[in-house]
C-alpha cells in the first residue's frame, strides 16, 4: 500500500508506527479517551508523544477543540462529558499531528440518532474545510451513503456497493 507516495510494506514496524501516528488519525465506536486527562489534555496527548513541546501541544489541542466545537469544555474529563462531546473529544485528539486521512470505525455506533448526525455533520464539514480524506467503516447506510465512493465487505472481500 502507497500512503503518501510511501510504500508501507517496505517499512519497518518502527516506522510504520511512526506513520500511523503523524499521517493516520483514528475515531473508534468508543471514545477510548484517558479517564484521569481532561478533553483538552487528551487532545494534545498524541502531540506531546510525538515530540511537540507541552505549551505547544495544548495551545494546538484547543485550536482543535475550537474547531469540534468544543472548548467550553475543555476542562472536562470524560466522565464528565456527554456522548457526543466524548465522541468530539475523540475526534479532535484524531486531528492532532494533522494527519492526511481519518480512519472512523463506527463512530456513531455509541450515539443516539440525533448525536450521530451532528458527528457526522462534524465529521463532513471537517474534511470539506481541511481537505481531510476519511474512511469511515459504517452498518448505518444513511452515513455511508454520504460518502463520495461506498464499498461493501462481503465474504472478506471489499465491492463497490
Amino acid at each position: 500500500m502507497l500512503l503518501g507516495g510511501q510504500d508501507t510494506s517496505l517499512l519497518s514496524d518502527r516506522q510504520l508506527a511512526g506513520l500511523r501516528g503523524k499521517r493516520i488519525g483514528f475515531v473508534f465506536q468508543f471514545h477510548h479517551l484517558l479517564p484521569e486527562f481532561t478533553a483538552l489534555e487528551n487532545a494534545a496527548i498524541p502531540m506531546m508523544v510525538a515530540g511537540q513541546p507541552l505549551d505547544q501541544s495544548l495551545k494546538e489541542a484547543a485550536r482543535l477543540l475550537e474547531m469540534v466545537e468544543l472548548s467550553p469544555r475543555a476542562g472536562h474529563k470524560p466522565a464528565e462529558l456527554s456522548g457526543g462531546e466524548q465522541q468530539r473529544a475523540a475526534i479532535a485528539r484524531a486531528l492532532a499531528n494533522s494527519p492526511g486521512i481519518l480512519l472512523a470505525d463506527e463512530p456513531t455506533g455509541n450515539l443516539d440518532n440525533k448525536l450521530g448526525q451532528a458527528v457526522i455533520d462534524l465529521l463532513w464539514r471537517l474534511s470539506r474545510e481541511t481537505g481531510l480524506s476519511m474512511v469511515i467503516v459504517t452498518h448505518n447506510r444513511e452515513v455511508a451513503a454520504r460518502a463520495g465512493r461506498m464499498l461493501e465487505l462481503r465474504e472478506g472481500r471489499l465491492w463497490p456497493a
